[in-house]
């Protein structure tokens, strides 16, 4: 296994004095074990910010997942040099469709019109598994098919495994949510590249707005700070998330939120400036969203006594899971006719409603 601090090399340290969000470091290995304790540890994480580490360092079938993430930090580079004009041929948002290529500044972040300050570029896992037509690409994703592959494959299994654990915790029949999260399935899964460029010194503020994933789960790798989670509660205020060598990020989405009723929590983040002297530094970022098939209603599962009931007169949105990523992912762009900031939030009110 290649030694992960080495990716961390010649970039400033993360500040020992800003505050992080104390976040469960959880074990793949024990994870895929079924410790017990480590299965209560991945609930609690679950149900009380959303949000956990997952230690990839000791276990075995990790090394994939760490050698693929290495791999594409560096495609990441490669893609977004290319020139802008060349990128913007894969920006496929007047489809309708949020795989492709997002310039910066083509998303609000605030409700007061601020522009977003990332780059991305979603690469839709149906394309790269052959289950739906390929999507035109650059070269430099087109030669490294294989190697988005096998980290698709990867994520998708750690998923799978956290899905089936949580299913047992809430006690749903068996493989409930496994079975509306398949590989071979048609759905939003993606893998998302990231680039966020220094800030101006006189003008950092918010790269990516207040908000919460779109799907089920997300597996994030980033090297330098600036996500920032908002612990639920009155009084809270938002704090970073420390980047670990050998660990993945995790959180929850909204799907999540809606198929338990607000037990389990989608928490709200953002991205900012890295702290300290990071901020200076470009910051790189390839997340793995899962979401469920593009089929699968967005509403309480049943089968569980886990789950809280429906509050009398509480009627659920009849929206199904691709409708309801498109209507998020594309709320926020200025550059699509239709689209309306207040209709693309998340779960947010039904976290701190449930949560706070």
């Amino acid at each position: 296994m290649p030694d992960q601090r080495n990716i961390f090399t010649g970039l400033p340290p993360f500040p020992e004095d800003v505050p992080t969000a104390p976040l469960l470091r959880l074990s793949l290995k024990k994870l895929a074990e079924r410790d017990a304790a480590e299965t209560q540890r991945l609930s609690r994480a679950c149900e009380d910010l959303g949000f956990f580490y997952l230690d990839l360092q000791d276990s075995g079938s990790a090394t994939r997942i760490l050698d693929n993430a290495d791999e594409l930090f560096k495609i990441g580079a490669e893609l977004f040099e290319l020139p802008l004009a060349e990128k913007q041929q894969y920006d496929f948002s007047s489809q309708k469709s949020y795989f492709g290529y997002k310039a910066q500044g083509a998303a609000v972040v605030d409700r007061q019109g601020n522009l977003d300050r990332n780059e991305f570029y979603n690469v839709s896992k149906d394309d790269i598994m052959g289950i739906s037509e390929p999507l035109p690409a650059p070269d430099i994703l087109k030669k490294n098919r294989e190697t988005l592959n096998s980290f698709m494959r990867s994520s998708h299994s750690i998923i799978t495994l956290i899905l089936d654990l949580l299913n047992d915790s809430l006690g749903l029949p068996k493989f409930t949510l496994v079975n509306i999260h398949r590989l071979g399935a048609i759905s939003g899964d993606q893998v998302r590249f990231v680039k966020a460029p220094p800030q101006p010194a006189d003008d950092r503020r918010t790269a990516l707005g207040e908000h919460t994933d779109f799907g089920s789960v997300t597996i994030l790798f980033n090297r330098l700070g600036g996500l920032q989670v908002l612990p639920p509660g009155a009084g809270a205020n938002w704090v970073y998330v420390r980047p670990l060598p050998g660990h993945a990020i995790v959180n929850l989405g909204d799907a999540m939120v809606k198929f338990t009723n607000g037990l389990l929590r989608s928490n709200i983040h953002r991205v900012v400036s890295p702290p300290g002297e990071q901020a200076d530094s470009t910051r790189y970022s390839l997340v793995y969203f899962s979401r469920p098939e593009d089929d699968v209603p967005l509403r309480r599962l049943e089968g569980s006594s886990r789950i809280p009931a429906l509050k009398e007169g509480v009627q659920e949105e009849d929206i199904k899971s691709k409708d309801w990523i498109i209507r998020r992912a594309l709320g926020r762009r200025i550059d699509v006719p239709g689209t309306d900031y207040e209709k693309s939030v998340g779960t947010e009110s039904l976290s701190r409603r449930l949560k706070a």
